[in-house]
């Protein structure tokens, strides 16, 4: 019994000795608790929206005054005209637009009817769902307000139209989450297991000691995933579009063209934990911890990024499937070309550029 407890003492000492170890024990409890805790919700803040005003009178007006001091939603934007509108839709900065009818106070006063239009992109169709629900309810209560009488015969309706996806299908939000998720996980996760699985076996160091350059040898490394990533694209786009009824609106040069640099950057990625790390082990739980758990929560795939908290809002920025996300939507849903997400595009080339740096940096330092 005696031995029994020293042994049990010594794997306790092993355990506390190692950081690693700590860390995951009891690091990832903790941030997995603050992640969800602060980024999974279902309420609505702050969300942008867009109002264009056909009538320009009081009572327009204090329908927009009443939605924009509700604290759900603030003014992106008052487009001036359809075309505009549909640009900021396309644009994605705007998921809802209200649209008031022309002599929309004079209707109320004559006709004892007039019309509201909401208009929510329906690309995440919860979210669509939720801001619907928000701004038809907020106008009621408007309606109420200045009715005072119920029985007045005035009414306003509220029409509402769903854009990029009128079916509310949720599998258009869940494809372009899932081609992110996959590609992550071949592309960064196997490659930095992969590539410390060399180091531990040895036969990178003869690889590092061979004339090659470091450049080169994470170019051969990554080849085979590269190819492997691409398959698995296809094959989601694929079972996608023709077994659930997925459009491709836009080019699907310029959507592959995308996949392509979004592989890239996260196989950038594997590589650089990889020469962080020395173990499988270590790369996994890195890349679980790092990667895959921040693409779930913090990408905007199931949680609406603009409902977080501002710091979330912030470190949501650095994580690439964030981007990926918006420019995958964009083209299938939303049939846009180059010029509407080429912000979204270069973003993904800089972090693309910056991981490939470290990591050839790193292997250059391993070589001296």
């Amino acid at each position: 019994m005696k031995i029994f407890g020293i042994f049990i003492r010594k794997e306790f000492w092993h355990i506390f000795r190692d950081k690693r170890t700590l860390l995951i024990l009891f690091g990832m409890p903790v941030v997995q608790v603050i992640l969800f805790g602060f980024a999974i919700t279902n309420e609505i803040k702050e969300a942008k929206i867009a109002i264009l005003d056909k009538s320009h009178d009081h009572l327009t007006r204090q329908i927009s005054n009443k939605l924009l001091s509700s604290g759900y939603f603030i003014l992106y934007s008052q487009p001036e005209s359809d075309n505009q509108l549909e640009k900021a839709f396309q644009e994605g900065k705007t998921k809802l637009a209200v649209v008031f009818e022309p002599e929309f106070a004079q209707r109320l006063n004559k006709d004892r009817h007039a019309g509201i239009q909401l208009i929510a992109d329906a690309t995440d169709p919860n979210t669509a769902n939720m801001l619907i629900g928000y701004a038809s309810a907020i106008i009621r209560n408007w309606q109420m307000d200045f009715l005072g009488n119920p029985k007045l015969p005035y009414t306003i309706t509220p029409e509402v139209k769903m854009v990029y996806n009128p079916e509310m299908k949720s599998v258009f939000m869940f494809v372009p989450g899932v081609i992110t998720i996959i590609l992550m996980l071949v592309s960064a996760m196997m490659t930095s297991i992969a590539v410390t699985r060399e180091k531990e076996l040895g036969t990178m160091e003869v690889l590092l000691a061979s004339p090659i350059k470091p450049f080169f040898i994470i170019v051969g490394k990554v080849i085979p995933y590269l190819v492997l990533s691409l398959f698995n694209a296809s094959v989601i786009l694929m079972l996608g579009t023709f077994l659930f009824g997925m459009p491709i609106e836009g080019n699907l040069l310029l959507l592959m063209a995308e996949v392509t640099l979004f592989i890239i950057t996260s196989l950038a990625l594997g590589i650089f934990i990889s020469t962080r790390t020395s173990s499988q082990q270590t790369a996994m739980m890195i890349s679980l911890m790092a990667l895959m758990l921040p693409t779930i929560i913090l990408s905007g795939f199931i949680f609406p990024v603009e409902n977080m908290p501002l710091p979330l809002q912030v470190i949501s920025n650095i994580i690439p499937a964030k981007w990926f996300i918006i420019i995958v939507k964009s083209i299938m849903l939303k049939g846009v070309g180059l010029g509407e997400i080429l912000k979204e595009t270069l973003i993904l080339t800089g972090m693309a550029a910056f991981f490939i740096a470290l990591s050839v940096k790193n292997f250059k330092i391993r070589l001296e």
